[in-house]
């Protein structure tokens, strides 16, 4: 790790503190102008009435019946996108620390963003937005393409075990980099299920890393990190219950993506599920629930996600929000003390 003066440092800090406030003021701004167009053209989130199995969502229509006699806009992530991008391109781009995962945003906000339009756009209930398996595709394509420029443009060829060191897989990086992007698109937008959820723990899980990358002196992926808490913060300020709109897949997928090559730029991808844990239980959770209906042809919660199974044994939406916060903070913690002892640090 390059050595700082502390004026150095202190001047780094200001800087990203400052990338940080800005996304959030540009970000407060921006929503107005998003809420009047949503309410004006309808950007009406369709309830699911369908499972991916093709069963009725029983459950999950009676715990949010409610909810969705409201007409509530989603694609609001699209403000943090925006708000992300311009407050980089205009003051923290850099080829080796920010275009990737501003890439990934972009590129990730893009398919959801066609998801979302779909959506809104389609007749009735049910599944509406793009088919699951080519959303699949389009963001294993992204990530094989973001994956071929962190090795063959960046030269990063090794992967970090904690504790164990550096581990050179050359070419492997490229799938291995593919992975980490699809699998934490695909779990933020499971996640995106309650009022508050999905943006709390981004939150957590973008400022572990936000505080790696300070400590590794990658300021560039820090600033990156802290930018996208600045939006989060002006997003959550909306989303917290009862929310007044939603992230859409616009949002999830934008910011699942970059918070994979995040993990990957820092070096820190087998402490991204330390982090990131709620995100891999949530995903872990409705994958299970899959099989188990698919071969035993039995459920094993009563709803998935996880966060509707708990809905559906009595705990308020409030509360699973705020407690999986709790957790998400914890693990940011623990990812972030794994990080200084494991030799992420150095």
């Amino acid at each position: 790790m390059e050595t700082f003066t502390l004026d150095q440092l202190t001047s780094e800090l200001v800087t990203t503190f400052l990338l940080s406030f800005g996304a959030f003021v540009l970000a407060m701004l921006l929503t107005p102008l998003y809420t009047s167009l949503a309410y004006r053209f309808k950007f009406w989130k369709k309830q699911r009435d369908t499972s991916t199995t093709g069963e009725k969502l029983l459950v999950f229509v009676k715990l949010h019946e409610a909810k969705f006699k409201r007409n509530i806009p989603t694609m609001a992530g699209i403000i943090a996108v925006l708000a992300v991008t311009v407050v980089t391109v205009g003051f923290n781009l850099d080829r080796a620390q920010t275009w990737l995962p501003l890439a990934a945003l972009i590129g990730g906000g893009l398919v959801g963003l066609l998801d979302d339009i779909i959506n809104i756009r389609g007749q009735g209930t049910g599944v509406a937005g793009l088919r699951s398996s080519f959303k699949f595709l389009m963001i294993t394509a992204l990530g094989v393409g973001l994956g071929w420029f962190f090795v063959v443009k960046l030269g990063f060829n090794t992967v970090n075990l904690p504790f164990l060191g550096d581990f050179a897989l050359g070419w492997m990086m490229i799938p291995l980099f593919a992975f980490a992007v699809v699998a934490a698109g695909n779990a933020v937008n499971i996640s995106d299920g309650l009022d508050g959820l999905a943006g709390g723990l981004l939150l957590a899980s973008f400022g572990a890393f936000g505080v790696i990358a300070l400590l590794q002196g990658n300021f560039g992926i820090a600033g990156f990190c802290f930018t996208v808490i600045g939006a989060l913060f002006a997003y959550l300020w909306f989303n917290i219950y009862p929310a007044r709109f939603f992230m859409g897949d616009v949002g999830s997928f934008a910011l699942g993506t970059s918070l994979g090559v995040v993990a990957m730029l820092t070096n820190s991808f087998f402490l991204l599920p330390v982090i990131g844990i709620l995100f891999v239980v949530e995903a872990g959770s409705s994958a299970i629930q899959i099989f188990s209906k698919k071969v035993f042809k039995r459920k094993v919660f009563i709803s998935a996600p996880i966060h509707h199974h708990l809905e559906a044994i009595g705990w308020p939406e409030t509360k699973v929000t705020m407690r999986f916060w709790v957790i998400a903070c914890v693990a940011a913690f623990c990812g972030v003390l794994l990080a200084l002892v494991g030799g992420h640090i150095s």
